[in-house]
């Protein structure tokens, strides 16, 4: 990836910033996109929130009680289905990796393919592979 390629921002003119954010704003402005995304990931760990959570469920579980039992799912394939391909696309994007890694798990069949997920992160991949074909176990 080529670190100088720059980003669309809306215009300031568009989005009004609070005075108390105006310097944190500037800042984030100045990054690149490999800082900025170095700093989710920092953020992500220190607060225990994953990005794509927090922008689908927003503040209203922010402010829902706590879970009982079991938070996170492990998410297994347990068949492949008859579009195998799909499947593959499904997992080497889900998971960041390479072709072949991504056809490994697949071809191997019973296979985990992510666990200590997130309840929702969890449900959404696996809807994402049974839409491809597959069949998915949440454990």
């Amino acid at each position: 990836m080529d670190e100088n390629k720059t980003v669309e921002v809306p215009a300031p003119s568009e989005v009004e910033v609070p005075s108390k954010f105006k310097k944190l704003v500037e800042e984030v402005e100045a990054m690149t996109v490999l800082e900025l995304s170095e700093l989710v990931k920092v953020l992500e760990k220190k607060f225990g929130v994953s990005a794509a959570a927090v922008a689908v469920a927003g503040p209203a579980a922010a402010g829902a009680p706590a879970e009982e039992g079991k938070s996170t799912s492990d998410v297994e394939l347990t068949d492949a289905g008859a579009s195998k391909i799909a499947v593959i696309k499904v997992v080497k994007e889900a998971l960041a990796l390479g072709l072949k890694e991504a056809k490994d798990l697949v071809d191997g069949v019973p296979s985990m393919l992510k666990q200590g997920m997130k309840k929702e992160d969890a449900a959404e991949l696996a809807k994402k592979l049974t839409d491809a074909g597959a069949k998915v176990t949440l454990k």
